[in-house]
């Protein structure tokens, strides 16, 4: 029996694990905790990498691994392959005006120009979340480092980089879904484009190689173990969840993440939609939101209740709350893009004034902001069928409940998983069965979920959405 790994290092933790490569049976995992925060010494992935693996029984009996990552994290390194700073992070929105500044800058001062001019050449439009503008904030705010950094790369390159141990800044590699979500990546060319990372950066720097979907990336430093190319956190969780041409992958983690597989690369220069790749060598239309499962966190806590509780008020509420609405903007938003934004409650009255009502608007909120994305994937021409719900806010019934009537599909919830480590085994047993095709390990047993949709619900939460405080934006 051969035995292939697939890592999911998130924002919050690293998770592993080791499945059978040709049935894909789980045979043991392992699980280590990130610190907390928006900026990461790099180096505490590397840790909770060992941690897991060493919790996951090692590497000996495992034939190949991937890497599934959280995308956009800026990572630098200077010649000699050290790190010059903490990692950015993708829900790090320190960078916001440079989004602003870069779109300006290739519109040549026209922003809807610019926008249109981002979506042709890379298939997004800059926000804080995106690598190219985590750099562009780098060179104005800290230009001491960054006249340090020789090579840029993404969370799960600098894993699989670590992993191989060359330490040469030549061996760093990556993957097309992954580097799709740089701002200097093309998924319609599959190239480069390194005039978009000099607008950015303001200098040329060693770019990882970028490798096709089932391309060795190498060995594990000291052992026979191959590497998989890797990917980002949604191509994995897609190819995890075993999604087909025309699913729509809805995953409810710390963000919540949009995305749909698509024949034919997608380009919105309104910049709801980042038209990224995924890890098959088809397309990945997607759209994030910053606030998801912690929606329900924060609701929970506000409550004093667990979030068994919280279903059950939000189900025992009317539909639409009494009117009463939830904008979920809690930490900011990127979609839409409001980095500064804050949370707000409309609605309020005596009627609405109770813990029920409070909990089903924070569910109808957090679905109805989701909805905006499914709207915007659908404008772009591509398919939406039905919706695989993943994620821990997955696991509430409320959830489940009431998302068909917020989406107006059929909801399909496979049973809870870790989605992006799956799927980045699936990768390694892609790449140790030579890239002829990628296995096809059985589906997992899912629950349906139907109901009519629910328009009022969705007219009350886009009447009030705009009307949001917004904090004051920090200097650079």
């Amino acid at each position: 029996m051969a035995l292939v790994a697939g890592v999911d290092s998130s924002t919050q933790a690293c998770k592993v694990v080791v499945r059978d490569a040709e049935t894909g049976r789980l045979v043991r995992e392992g699980r280590a905790s990130h610190p907390e925060g928006t900026e990461v010494d790099p180096e505490a992935w590397w840790t909770a990498l060992e941690t897991a693996l060493d919790q996951a029984g090692g590497l000996d009996d495992v034939e190949a691994l991937s890497v599934g990552g959280q995308q956009h994290g800026m990572v630098c390194l200077d010649e000699d392959g050290r790190v010059v700073r903490p990692a950015l992070l993708w829900n790090d929105t320190r960078s916001a005006g440079a989004a602003t500044d870069l779109i300006a800058e290739l519109g040549h001062g026209d922003a809807a120009r610019g926008r249109q001019a981002w979506a042709d050449a890379v298939g997004l439009v800059p926000v804080a979340s995106f690598t190219v503008t985590k750099l562009r904030w780098l060179a104005r705010a800290e230009p001491e480092r960054a006249a340090r950094v020789a090579a840029v790369c993404l969370p799960h390159d600098w894993l699989t980089w670590r992993l191989a141990g060359t330490g040469r800044l030549e061996d760093l590699v990556t993957d097309r879904g992954d580097a799709s979500g740089t701002g200097y990546w093309s998924p319609a060319t599959e190239s480069y484009r390194t005039d978009l990372l000099e607008l950015g950066f303001g200098r040329s720097l060693v770019l990882p190689r970028v490798l096709g979907p089932a391309e060795r990336a190498g060995q594990v430093a000291g052992g026979r173990t191959l590497l998989g190319p890797g990917t980002g956190d949604n191509a994995a969780a897609a190819l995890g969840v075993g999604a087909q041409v025309g699913d729509v992958v809805l995953s409810l983690g710390t963000s919540g993440v949009v995305s749909t597989v698509s024949t034919t690369p997608a380009a919105d220069p309104s910049g709801i939609v980042a038209g990224f790749a995924d890890a098959t060598g088809h397309f990945l239309p997607l759209v994030v939101t910053l606030n998801a499962a912690r929606v329900l966190d924060a609701t929970a806590r506000l409550l004093g209740v667990d979030h068994d509780v919280l279903s059950r008020l939000a189900l025992s509420a009317p539909e639409g709350s009494g009117g009463l609405v939830l904008v979920p903007y809690l930490e900011g938003e990127r979609t839409p893009d409001k980095p500064w934004s804050t949370g707000a409650v409309h609605g309020l009255t005596l009627a609405t004034s109770d813990p029920a009502h409070l909990a089903r608007a924070a569910v109808e909120g957090l679905l109805c902001g989701l909805a905006d994305g499914l709207d915007a994937i659908r404008s772009t021409g591509s398919e939406a069928r039905r919706v695989l719900l993943v994620g821990g806010a997955a696991r509430s019934e409320a959830v489940r409940r009431l998302a068909p009537a917020v989406l107006g599909v059929p909801v399909l919830v496979p049973p809870p998983g870790e989605y992006v480590a799956d799927g980045a085994a699936r990768q390694a047993a892609w790449v140790l069965g030579g890239g002829e095709a990628a296995p096809e390990w059985p589906a997992s047993e899912t629950q349906s979920y139907d109901a009519p949709a629910t328009p009022d619900v969705r007219a009350r939460y886009a009447e009030v959405r705009d009307l949001t405080a917004a904090r004051l934006e920090p200097s650079a």
